[in-house]
């Protein structure tokens, strides 16, 4: 019994086994999904600003008032007309220091602007050459101008630049000439320098070669500024029996001031002075220094600091005759101002000066 309970228990245990060795068991396969596409990595889009230029940037120091319709002025509305050509603000800055007569106060408002590194320091007088030339060799770095002269110094970073203003004051003096009923004519020049003795000479040249019959009567008060005495200047000449004066420099406010009480046509120079009195001013030689500038901009620009000067002058610009509109000027006589400017461009007509 015992054997077969053992045969028995052998018997199963031989089966088990060999059902464990029967056909494989399938396991369900395992399904890989196939990793999912990736966006290609860009390279981070760097935003890079371009360099933000510069301005441009002026200080000017004027010996008179930006405003006195004058030699000051000239130079302000210039600069004005070359920021707004340049695109403003933000491409051309310019400060001033203005009413600085005293040479030793406008020294030092030179220096100070050469210290703060503007590109172009200009010196607008001729009574600030001598600090000028004394100046601009201790900041080799900064352009210099300084006006009105052809004179540098030798000095390689001063500009110079002055207007050939005898043209004009030839074309007012054919005027006057034209105009002048009493056949006198008074002039308030300043001092006998620079574009005021050019414009008085012109003017009287001008007067001579339209009728040498027209008396002229010059008197410089030896002041720029002095409004009083040209004031005086004028009633002298009106009571001499001028009905047509003209004047240079800041002063012939004083000047023009009295034309218009008597009722004597004036002719302007360095800006233009309708304003101040329509119904007698004639015309006006009006001063267009951005001609200059520019130049001397483009010429810093690009790596010459001065050593060059400039002139302005009728055929280039710098200088224009701008008539009154308000003034009835006869159709002839307009005409003739005209025709005089042409032949002055085009060098038919020949200046003659003392």
């Amino acid at each position: 019994m015992k054997k077969f309970v053992w045969f028995l228990t052998l018997f199963l245990a031989i089966a088990l086994v060999m059902s464990a060795c029967g056909a494989p068991v399938t396991e369900p396969p395992v399904v890989t999904e196939a990793p999912a596409a990736q966006a290609p990595t860009e390279a981070p889009v760097v935003v890079t600003e371009a360099p933000v230029a510069e301005p441009f940037r002026v200080a000017v120091i004027m010996p008179s008032a930006i405003n006195d319709l004058a030699f000051s002025q000239s130079m302000y509305d210039a600069l004005l007309r070359i920021q707004e050509e340049m695109g403003g603000p933000g491409a051309f800055e310019f400060v001033y220091s203005d009413g600085m007569f005293n040479v030793d106060d406008a020294a030092a408002a030179i220096r100070d602007y050469a210290t703060e590194g503007f590109d172009l320091v200009i010196a607008h007088g001729s009574q600030y050459g001598s600090s000028l030339q004394e100046i601009a060799p201790d900041f080799p770095g900064t352009s210099f101008a300084w006006g009105t002269t052809a004179e540098t110094f030798g000095v390689p970073n001063i500009f110079a630049y002055e207007a050939a203003s005898q043209e004009g004051g030839y074309v007012n003096g054919v005027l006057a000439a034209t105009l002048s009923t009493s056949k006198v004519i008074g002039v308030v020049g300043p001092i006998e320098v620079g574009d005021a003795k050019l414009y008085v000479d012109g003017f009287k040249a001008g007067v001579a070669a339209t009728n040498p019959e027209v008396k002229v009567n010059v008197n410089y008060i030896g002041s720029f500024s002095d409004v009083a005495l040209a004031s005086e200047a004028a009633t002298t000449h009106i009571a001499a029996g001028a009905d047509a004066l003209t004047g240079t420099a800041q002063m012939v406010v004083g000047a023009i001031g009295k034309a218009e009480e008597a009722n004597a046509l004036w002719f302007g120079t360095q800006s233009n002075q309708t304003s101040l009195a329509p119904a007698i001013v004639v015309s006006s030689q009006v001063y267009h220094w951005e001609v200059a500038l520019n130049e001397i901009i483009g010429l810093i620009q690009n790596g010459t600091l001065g050593g060059q000067s400039f002139k302005a002058d009728l055929a280039n610009g710098g200088e224009v005759i701008e008539f009154n509109t308000d003034y009835a000027l006869p159709d002839d006589a307009k005409a003739l101002a005209e025709s005089t400017i042409q032949g002055i461009i085009d060098g038919t007509i020949t200046i003659t000066l003392p």
